[in-house]
């Protein structure tokens, strides 16, 4: 199958084109910019936004997963409003272009403040422009590929465990921490329960997604049981042998993060234990 991928050059997207080359897959891999990308993709570096014809000079790909988004971590930033159109302008040009199936990267943040198991029908109350903006996708995205008859499958991202400096995570912000010698990390009390799933298998997971067509709509790629923060990135210093400590107590917690909360794994449990099965 031949798979568009954007943002590519993230830290989501280097993962994740990575597995679809490894899975045997002809991948087009473009982002602003591509040094990061497998040289095994071919690269584009472009502003999609720009694109007339984005169908077309990708070369007709028969998917799209599509990752590009700007300042994910800076949840309140005015750009995810900006942007929101221009999202939905180029994947409208796809899809009306005949592409078969379109896989878009949500977040749990859609949902907004919530406890427990978040199920692919949990009602979304987004909490910030972040989240607001990525549920309005979903539901634009979706509607436009109902009345194409193209695949849509949104998958909705949780908490990525990763030792790789150059993300946006907490994990990556320690690991670039304790590569320039800080003793130690600010931190808030890390008392929220979250779900976290590691680097490699969740890049697996969006891998099995787009490779299948048989599940569709919202699919939670997550562990599908929550863990303290603080235990988690705890756990993280020591499997990494890191020297820094955590600074308790030095930031408050946000107030729209949710207190204990995980994603329902049913669907993407099915999916790998099909996919392993092979």
């Amino acid at each position: 199958m031949k798979i568009l991928v954007t943002g590519a050059n993230g830290y989501i997207g280097q993962g994740l084109v990575r597995q679809l080359l490894d899975d045997g897959h002809e991948v087009v891999a473009t982002d602003f910019r591509v040094e990061h990308i497998d040289p095994r993709a071919e690269r584009k570096a472009t502003d999609l936004f720009g694109l007339d014809e984005p169908y077309e000079f990708f070369g007709e790909p028969d998917a799209c997963f599509h990752l590009a988004w700007r300042n994910g971590f800076v949840h309140n930033d005015p750009s995810h409003i900006e942007d929101l159109p221009k999202h939905y302008a180029f994947l409208e040009k796809l899809i009306k272009s005949g592409i078969r199936q379109m896989t878009v990267m949500g977040s749990m943040h859609e949902i907004g403040f919530f406890e427990g198991s978040i199920k692919p029908d949990t009602p979304c109350n987004p909490q910030s422009l972040y989240g607001i903006s990525k549920n309005a996708l979903r539901q634009a995205i979706e509607l436009l590929c109902k009345n194409s008859e193209t695949v849509f499958q949104w998958v909705r991202g949780y908490y990525i465990v990763g030792n790789s400096e150059y993300g946006s995570s907490i994990f990556s912000k320690i690991t670039a921490a304790e590569k320039r010698g800080d003793s130690e990390f600010p931190f808030t009390m890390g008392q929220n329960q979250w779900d976290f799933i590691d680097y490699d298998r969740f890049c697996d997971m969006l891998a099995a997604v787009i490779e299948q067509t048989e599940h569709k709509g919202i699919i939670n790629a997550c562990s599908g049981f929550p863990e303290k923060l603080s235990e988690r990135v705890e756990r993280f210093i020591r499997e990494n042998q890191y020297s820094i400590r955590l600074k308790y107590g030095a930031f408050p917690d946000r107030p729209y993060d949710s207190k204990a909360v995980w994603g329902d794994d049913t669907i993407i449990r099915r999916i790998m234990e099909k996919r392993e099965a092979k």
